[in-house]
């Protein structure tokens, strides 16, 4: 077995750099990771872009239990050699949000707040392997894990924990279901793993929507279920859902869109009476026109949404596994170790053209 574990390093800003650590010494209540494969999150691209230390990131990820302790495996409930997904998570088990199952609010899960997290760690937290782009993973002991089917293909895979969050604010917080009509602001990532969430949750008529620089991912959409589209820079969003819906609006209205204010407020316009409107983004600045008179003239209920449950992973995996729905065709990069970087820029929109979901692939040849 290798003593070493070569990871790339998020070293400053938009600058990745090779590096061997060394694998540590683990006691009976943790484990290794082999990593076989991360998908390449926003928030990733985030910290790669403003990095203020030096830290091995990535987080949604897919790998091998490589070495494992009697204890963890007990816990667990897992062997030497078992796929597993990983949630980025690291839980303290003991506060109220733990024990009511939203460990994804526990302070020890915040790196902002002095916590740990995988993909945002600093790697000077010995044993430095706190993220997935990187050929071996230290598993902590309040580590949380999903079994993986074989069957399912790497790339599918990493999707686990963006579907995750589609299942989590579409059926678990929003209340998606037949006869519902959903509006999805933002076909990134998020907005197209909402889409699969409420078409699997029954959801009758599924509307996307995006600008003229996202026309790929609009129609991708549509390949994944989605029952419209609508470029908002060519058409107008009230008047096109007013069309669609007969005008009852829609049900259920969810803006995951990153930068400006202004999806906040046609969410409000395009919900109807007694709908439920959720909010899945940071925007970073205060909203100038926001119309208190219009949430209360129709009942609205307005949700923030962030991250995933045990529960919501759970539906992630069996969703996959189903093998119900195209998920590899939301796949359009995939890199090895050496060119991680290359993968963050991708992502980001700065590397190679057209990216959807982009993946780094430790095992992979260059």
């Amino acid at each position: 077995m290798k003593r070493t574990s070569l990871a790339a390093v998020a070293t400053g800003v938009q600058t990745t750099e090779l590096q061997e650590f060394s694998l540590p010494p683990l006691a009976d209540d943790s484990g290794l990771l082999r990593i076989e494969t991360v998908g390449v999150c926003g928030s990733d691209v985030s910290y790669y872009k403003k990095l203020q230390s030096p830290r091995i990131l990535g987080h949604h990820i897919v790998g091998f239990i490589e070495q494992i302790g009697e204890t963890a495996a007990a816990r667990w409930g897992v062997k030497a050699g078992d796929r597993v997904a990983l949630e980025e998570y690291i839980p303290c088990g003991q506060c109220t949000f733990c024990r009511t199952g939203m460990y994804r609010s526990c302070k020890t899960t915040d790196p902002r707040a002095g916590g740990i997290r995988y993909g945002s760690t600093p790697a000077d937290l010995s044993p430095s392997l706190w993220g997935g782009f990187s050929e071996y993973m230290y598993l902590h002991p309040n580590s949380v894990l999903h079994p993986m089917p074989a069957h399912v293909p790497p790339e599918e895979a990493a999707l686990t924990l963006p579907l995750a969050n589609g299942f989590e604010w579409m059926s678990l917080q929003g209340g998606v279901g037949p006869g519902k009509t959903v509006v999805i602001q933002g076909p990134g990532q998020q907005g197209l793993a909402c889409t699969l969430a409420a078409k699997a949750a029954g959801a009758d008529c599924v509307i996307v929507t995006g600008r003229t620089t996202s026309m790929k991912r609009l129609e991708l959409s549509k390949r994944l279920g989605a029952d419209h589209i609508v470029n908002i820079q060519t058409e107008d969003l009230e008047t096109r859902v007013r069309e669609i819906t007969g005008g009852k609006m829609a049900d259920v209205v969810i803006d995951v869109t990153s930068g400006g204010t202004e999806p906040i407020t046609s969410s409000i316009a395009i919900a109807g009476r007694g709908s439920t409107v959720l909010f899945g983004a940071y925007k970073y600045r205060k909203v100038p026109e926001f119309d208190i008179d219009m949430i209360v003239t129709k009942t609205l209920k307005l949700i923030g949404v962030r991250g995933h449950s045990y529960q919501s992973v759970k539906m992630a995996v069996d969703f996959i596994a189903s093998g119900k729905f195209p998920l590899s065709i939301m796949n359009s990069h995939d890199y090895p170790l050496e060119e991680t970087d290359m993968a963050l820029r991708t992502a980001g929109g700065e590397g190679e053209p057209n990216p959807l979901l982009v993946t780094v692939s430790p095992g992979k040849a260059r």
